[in-house]
């Protein structure tokens, strides 16, 4: 059996339109669509560690079959580096780490920590480490929230660029994209033989070719249509 996660983005949810749609594809392949909250136990004290831990602990609650991480923007990145520890801990114990061979990646935030957070300047990073408050719009609960300086240091322990993972990966990214840079993507997926990209014209939240990338998705993932 297989099993298939979504690892929603920066501010979303587990109940993200993203989440929704792709569970509702996947429940006619018997396939249950794994989400972890990101939010949980609370959002302002998110990290990228913690948010790989939840994956690490969910992984291990599976019963035996391969993986797919499905990853949207700051989850693709996470989906990158989960799909980089597992292979070196499968290496290492040969048989009791889930399998995950298959990677999805939606307008992944690859340079996460390497670049300015939110396009801020010095200053304004300078306040924030000082603070240790910045204030964000949530999207899944349309309100503005206050997030740690911590997400920002404990993501620049993550170097995508220095991570080899040759996990099959599919990645699609938006022409329009003005948080995600469609360049640094292009070029990332361009040296890397096992990671496939698909250039759409969209922005960020790829809202208009959902069903462009549930084909790609399902044939990726070897589903009978």
């Amino acid at each position: 059996m297989r099993h298939v996660f979504y690892l929603h983005g920066f501010a979303s949810s587990a109940r993200s339109t993203k989440a929704a749609f792709l569970e509702e594809r996947l429940r006619p392949h018997g396939l249950q669509l794994h989400c972890p909250d990101f939010n949980e136990p609370d959002f302002e004290s998110m990290t990228v560690t913690r948010m790989l831990g939840q994956v690490d602990q969910a992984l291990a609650a599976l019963t035996p079959g391969p993986v797919a991480l499905i990853g949207s923007s700051l989850g693709g990145f996470v989906a990158y580096h989960a799909a980089f520890r597992h292979a070196a801990a499968r290496g290492r114990a040969r048989t009791t780490v889930r399998p995950i061979d298959r990677l999805v990646l939606f307008a992944p935030a690859l340079e996460f920590g390497r670049i300015p957070f939110g396009g801020m300047d010095e200053a304004g990073l300078a306040a924030w480490r000082e603070t240790d408050r910045y204030e964000v719009f949530h999207h899944a609960e349309n309100r503005p929230r206050g997030i740690r300086y911590a997400i920002y240091e404990d993501a620049q322990r993550y170097d995508s660029a220095a991570c080899a993972v040759d996990t099959p990966a599919l990645v699609f990214q938006g022409r329009r994209d003005t948080v995600v840079d469609p360049v640094m993507v292009q070029r990332f997926a361009a040296a890397r033989p096992a990671m496939a990209l698909r250039m759409v014209d969209d922005d960020h939240q790829l809202g208009a070719s959902l069903d462009f990338m549930w084909r790609e998705i399902s044939a990726f993932l070897g589903l009978c249509e």
